[in-house]
């Protein structure tokens, strides 16, 4: 049995710093998850575990394989990121970005959307419709911040996700894939109108909306129609209804 008694252990130093510095989670294309449910969505999704603490008995469905660590509560609470942490906390590789979306399909694109907790919520919608990819540009959060992935409710290790510039996104746009841009504008069309098959919609920040640079490069604007005493509405919920449109209308 792999014991480990001492938070001075490289691991558990190792796996703490993964849950607070967004650096060394990218330099060591690795991030940490807390509690069972995650844990199963994890081995259900084929994600590559390097490491599980556990402080109760082993689950029946975790793989022999794993490698796994049995520890006391306190260094569970010590690593977590978590006020109330379960019994269980493990890390998993970041998955390789894969080769360059194709225009097929239909994309959520965030651009500097910094709250960990819409950029998750977004993540979770997005798997929840069958999204062909969410794609982060510009400031956004870290798609492996725990908070994110607390929101995503285990959509992390669904959902494909990629971080690319605007070079990158106009790469999809020659590749035949158009773009929107949810932007308010007298020349915004209403969502209700227009085909979102084999397309991406660029949503922005609140407080700042899209930039000019991606606007510019987006085909149309488009809006969602709303009353005119509101201005706006919540990113991730915006991001919900896109999507919802966008599936609506699937053959």
């Amino acid at each position: 049995m792999n014991e480990i008694k001492s938070r001075k252990n490289p691991l558990i130093i190792h796996l703490k710093k993964l849950g607070t510095d967004s650096d060394y989670r990218r330099s060591c294309r690795e991030f940490v998850c807390d509690g069972e449910k995650l844990l199963r969505e994890a081995v259900n999704s084929g994600a590559d575990i390097k490491a599980v603490l556990l402080s109760g008995y082993k689950p029946d469905w975790l793989p022999t394989e794993i490698p796994l660590f049995y520890v006391e509560q306190d260094i569970i609470d010590s690593v977590s990121p978590l006020k109330n942490p379960q019994n269980v906390i493990f890390s998993c590789a970041i998955p390789e970005q894969s080769e360059q979306a194709e225009a097929d399909g239909f994309y959520i694109i965030l651009e500097g959307i910094q709250d960990p907790g819409n950029v998750g919520t977004i993540i979770r919608t997005a798997a929840a419709f069958s999204a062909a990819g969410v794609i982060l540009t510009g400031a956004c959060a870290d798609p492996y911040n725990p908070k994110t992935i607390r929101a995503t409710m285990g959509a992390i290790f669904r959902q494909h996700i990629s971080s690319m510039n605007l070079d990158e996104i106009a790469a999809l746009k020659n590749k035949g894939l158009k773009l929107y841009a949810a932007a308010l504008g007298a020349d915004s069309k209403d969502i209700r109108h227009i085909s979102l098959q084999n397309a991406a919609v660029a949503i922005g920040s609140e407080g700042s909306g899209l930039s000019a640079e991606i606007t510019a490069l987006c085909d149309e604007k488009i809006i969602i129609p709303m009353s005119p005493l509101s201005e706006s509405l919540n990113a991730a919920v915006a991001a919900a209804i896109i999507l919802w449109q966008a599936v609506s209308e699937a053959p």
